[in-house]
């Protein structure tokens, strides 16, 4: 349920949670999508200069990386070419994500912005059909480097069904800041998405807690017995833990987007 200010919450144990899996996983990734291309359509010219919370870009150049996201993953032949140009292109020093989205930006630098638009638009059904029908490819091994420095392998199923999501969704939350347009929220879309972040959050520190979040995508959690309790809006909660705000105690835990 979701939990605007004031109003009382039901509570969810973290433990209860279903995780996002297929087919919601299709439904998911084309509404994000739609939502992000609804948000670009909306901005004026003054607005894709603007800086984001990315601070290697501005909003036109996060726009590439999204397009260049949301193109990729929709055929077996384009993941191969991004993922062996991105491996080739890597210098020491460097991780392997950066590599892949800084060639995303540049690739699709020369766009117009109504170009970019419509590109995304026209491939995010795609890249939301083809990540909900992938079989052979889910138990791949796919490492990912973290904010903290350390490296996490993932099956590439994560990446299909919650992380591709999760970005769109989180850089849609980053141009709606930069830009001060109103960010589309609902609790089934958002909420869903918001509690899929607190689940892996709670997991991720391992502590007790109650958590209420506000707002549109917001709710009621718990997880165990005592430990802290904490009140904060739901899309603010998510960009803490993103490492776009600052965050103390278990706010300090990351959760990859």
């Amino acid at each position: 349920m979701s939990a605007r200010d004031g109003e009382p919450v039901m509570t969810t144990r973290v433990e209860d949670h279903r995780p996002i899996e297929r087919p919601e996983t299709v439904e998911l990734g084309r509404t994000e999508t739609s939502r992000m291309v609804a948000l670009l359509r909306d901005l004026r010219t003054p607005d894709w200069a603007r800086p984001t919370d990315c601070t290697e870009w501005d909003v036109r150049s996060l726009a590439g990386h999204v397009l260049g996201m949301t193109e990729t993953f929709t055929s077996v032949p384009v993941v191969a070419r991004t993922m062996i140009g991105a491996g080739r292109a890597q210098q020491p020093g460097t991780t392997f994500i950066d590599t892949m989205t800084a060639r995303q930006v540049r690739a699709n630098a020369s766009l117009t912005t109504g170009e970019l638009i419509s590109r995304m638009g026209a491939a995010g059904p795609v890249q939301a059909r083809w990540r909900g029908s992938r079989r052979l490819m889910r138990a791949l091994p796919m490492p990912n480097d973290l904010r903290d420095g350390t490296t996490e392998t993932w099956k590439f199923a994560f990446i299909l069904d919650v992380i591709l999501t999760r970005d769109t969704w989180m850089h849609r939350v980053d141009v709606a800041v930069a830009t001060g347009r109103p960010l589309e929220l609902t609790p089934a879309h958002d909420g869903r998405i918001v509690a899929d972040v607190v689940a892996e959050w709670a997991r991720r520190h391992g502590q007790p807690f109650r958590l209420r979040l506000t707002g549109p995508a917001g709710g009621g959690f718990t997880h165990g017995e005592g430990g802290d309790e904490l009140t904060l809006d739901a899309v603010e909660f998510c960009r803490t833990i993103a490492g776009r705000l600052p965050g103390e105690g278990l706010l300090a835990q990351e959760v990859p987007f």
